[in-house]
Order: C-alpha cells, then sequence, then structure tokens
C-alpha cells in the first residue's frame, strides 16, 4: 500500500490546487514552507499552455512563490519533448496559442508555418489560446483537413478562473476542430499522460511510489498519478466536489480539503517515520 511516509518529491497543480487566478490561497506559502522543513522536493506542473516557462516564474514570484524555469515542467515542454523524441521530422509547426505558446516553440528550434496557403507545416499544435481568433481557427482547420499531424499540449476542457466567466481550454478548442475536421487529435500530451511524470522520476532517481501528484482534478491530475504508479492526491480547493472524489473509481488515494490539510498529513507521516526508527 502506497503511503504519504513513502513520499520523497510532489508534482504541484498549480491554478485550482496552489491558486484560483490571481489569488494565492492562504495555505499555499505555509504548506510550501513545511514541503522545505521535511525536505520533501516539488516541482510545479500545469498543463495550461498559454504561458511561457519564463511568465510561470513570474507569475509564481509575484503570488510570493519563489523559484526558477528548472522547478516548472508544463504541457508545452511536454510536447516539446515528445516532438524531439518521436517526429523529429517535424520541424515546421502551425501553433494555435497565444503569443507566449508560439515563441516557447520558436525557442526551442520550431520554426513558424502555416499562416499562409503556400508556407506549409508539417504539424498543426493545438493548445490553450486565450488570443484565438477565428481566422487563425480557420487556419488550423484548413491544415488538419490537409493531413497534417495534429497534436495537442492537453486534454483540458476549461481552465479554472476565479472571474465570472467560463474559459474554454485546449480540450474544448480541438473539439471544436475535430468536429470541423472529422479528425481527432493524433497526440494529447499534458496531464493525464504520464510522459508528464517520466522527467521527474528519472532527474530525481525516485521509484513511482515516492512520488505524489497533487492537483483539484480526477481525469487529469488523479487519472496521471494512477498511469504512472505514483500517488494521486486531490485537493477540493478547485474543481473538484467532495461527493465527486468520493464516487470516483478508482479513487484517489488521499482525498484533502486544501494543500494545508495535506501539509498536516505529511508532518504527521514523518514524525510517526521518526518515532519508528
Amino acid at each position: 500500500m502506497q503511503t504519504l511516509s513513502d513520499i520523497r518529491h510532489l508534482a504541484l497543480d498549480l491554478d485550482g490546487t496552489l491558486y484560483l487566478g490571481s489569488r494565492c490561497f492562504e495555505s499555499t506559502l505555509p504548506f510550501l514552507a513545511t514541503l522545505r522543513d521535511l525536505g520533501i522536493g516539488r516541482t510545479f506542473f500545469t498543463n495550461n499552455s498559454s504561458k511561457s516557462t519564463r511568465q510561470y516564474v513570474q507569475h509564481l514570484s509575484a503570488l510570493g512563490i519563489c523559484c526558477d524555469e528548472s522547478d516548472i515542467f508544463s504541457s508545452t515542454l511536454c510536447t516539446i519533448e515528445y516532438l524531439r523524441g518521436e517526429h523529429a521530422e517535424i520541424r515546421r509547426v502551425f501553433v494555435l496559442g497565444t503569443p507566449a505558446l508560439r515563441q516557447e516553440f520558436a525557442e526551442a528550434g520550431f520554426a513558424p508555418a502555416g499562416e499562409e496557403p503556400s508556407d506549409e507545416p508539417d504539424a498543426v499544435i493545438v493548445g490553450f489560446d486565450t488570443s484565438l481568433t477565428f481566422d487563425r481557427l480557420g487556419r488550423a482547420a484548413w491544415w488538419i483537413t490537409r493531413g497534417k499531424p495534429f497534436i495537442a499540449t492537453h486534454p483540458d476542457r476549461v481552465c479554472p478562473t476565479d472571474q465570472p466567466t467560463v474559459l474554454p481550454d485546449c480540450g474544448a478548442i480541438c473539439k471544436l476542430l475535430s468536429h470541423a475536421t472529422g479528425r481527432e487529435p493524433q497526440a494529447v500530451l499534458g496531464k493525464p499522460n504520464p510522459r508528464m511524470l517520466r522527467g521527474i522520476i528519472e532527474r530525481h532517481a525516485l521509484r513511482p511510489q515516492q512520488l505524489a501528484v497533487v492537483g483539484d482534478r480526477l481525469y487529469t491530475d488523479m487519472l496521471m498519478a494512477r498511469a504512472a504508479g505514483a500517488i494521486g492526491v486531490l485537493v477540493l480547493s478547485g474543481e473538484t466536489t467532495r461527493r465527486q472524489a468520493e464516487e470516483a473509481d478508482p479513487r484517489p488515494n488521499y482525498i484533502v480539503q486544501d494543500v494545508g490539510e495535506l501539509a498536516k498529513l505529511l508532518a504527521k507521516s514523518r514524525s510517526r517515520e521518526a518515532i519508528q526508527c
């Protein structure tokens, strides 16, 4: 049985887990301090591909969370690793995403293409595009109907927000494109794809049971944890209700109200571990 005392590193979801939109949860900073005190590592994981790694560092810093680019792993980076590892022939891409997402692909060595009918891309990459325009949506659909590989950075249907609106995310945009073109994405990266955890397990020489995924979504965070053999800790500070969590099949390994409750459980598990030693 996987227990909290086994955990040596946490893969921490961001929106809905540590903060909501521009509001940091009260329990977040004390929780991160507890991790430092206990000697537990952490990597910030996110499916939100609308921001660059650099922007995430800036956003977290503005919330009082100190980190650098090596502490961030996003669905964008997962998609770039996937292309490099399995599709080296793809070098020119039409990216349906924010300027930040397009810039991150450019900085990774992928040439922008597909804006004009004569400028043929090798693939279409779809992310969470908060700058979406009808013209670029139609251009993506055109290249998809031409048989170009159709790759999504992540499957999320909506992005969490503290504002009175609904933010259709990458999964919703892909559904629109699929309905228009008759084609589904051939690859969907990000959570729950276990590729999101492969790098951290190798980088920190972990066994899967020494890694816990902490997040607010059953169909991404918890599904990824189970697929990778890691521990799943569901927080109820974001999308999932307690009833949904308790009725889930399979259930997460742990269900907590927020990361503050998780901090107490981790500290308690370490105290027991010390007593046993």
